[in-house]
């Protein structure tokens, strides 16, 4: 999903490769959260604490041979479909207050799928919503919240079948975390676990 941002439509973003082209772009992206994937998920076993330090490495690690603004708060104002994100210049308060309301709360042991979703629902629809990056901001938190499944020994999250099957639902859950209203992020989550059934 692209972004409107003060730039022209389609403009696309500085890039250190020099990349004029889309599907060039989309191509580097997917390589670069394809190694972040690898990477945490080969050190699940000595990941201790889901906190926002993890979160921008995993952000940099995945574009940081793409862009410059790797793993940094965006600095632009963005929206969706007329929906606006919070405002760049709050964004430091704004994540200091995502840490000590969602990140701090996570518990060193998850003892079942419940818990699970009400935990990772709320820090996925939040994180989406803040949208704390210039690009990259779905894929990160996707990433994020299955490392968070994966250390405490449960089954990834299957984000394709949200695109797939409720995407619209999926951006009504994002917007409405702008209410604190994480019901609808739950209601899918709780989707996710069951199919597998």
């Amino acid at each position: 999903m692209k972004y409107q941002a003060p730039k022209s439509e389609g403009e696309i973003l500085p890039n250190k490769l020099d990349l004029t082209d889309s599907k060039q772009i989309e191509r580097e992206e997917y390589r670069g959260f394809l190694r972040a994937e690898l990477k945490f998920e080969s050190e699940i076993e000595n990941i201790e604490t889901f906190d926002w330090h993890l979160i921008t490495a995993i952000h940099h690690t995945a574009f940081e041979h793409l862009y410059e603004f790797a793993g940094k708060l965006r600095k632009v104002n963005i929206s969706k479909d007329g929906f606006l994100f919070p405002v760049a210049l709050y964004l430091g308060k704004t994540i200091q207050n995502f840490e000590e309301e969602f990140l701090n709360t996570i518990p060193k042991q998850i003892t079942d799928e419940n818990q699970l979703v009400a935990i990772t629902a709320p820090i996925h629809a939040e994180l989406l919503f803040i949208h704390p990056f210039r690009e990259g901001n779905g894929r990160t938190a996707r990433l994020f919240i299955n490392l968070i499944a994966v250390k405490h020994g449960y089954e990834q999250f299957d984000f394709d079948w949200i695109r797939e099957n409720r995407m619209e639902e999926y951006i009504i859950s994002v917007q409405s975390a702008a209410e604190k209203n994480y019901r609808p992020m739950k209601d899918l989550f709780t989707q996710l676990r069951e199919k597998r059934s």
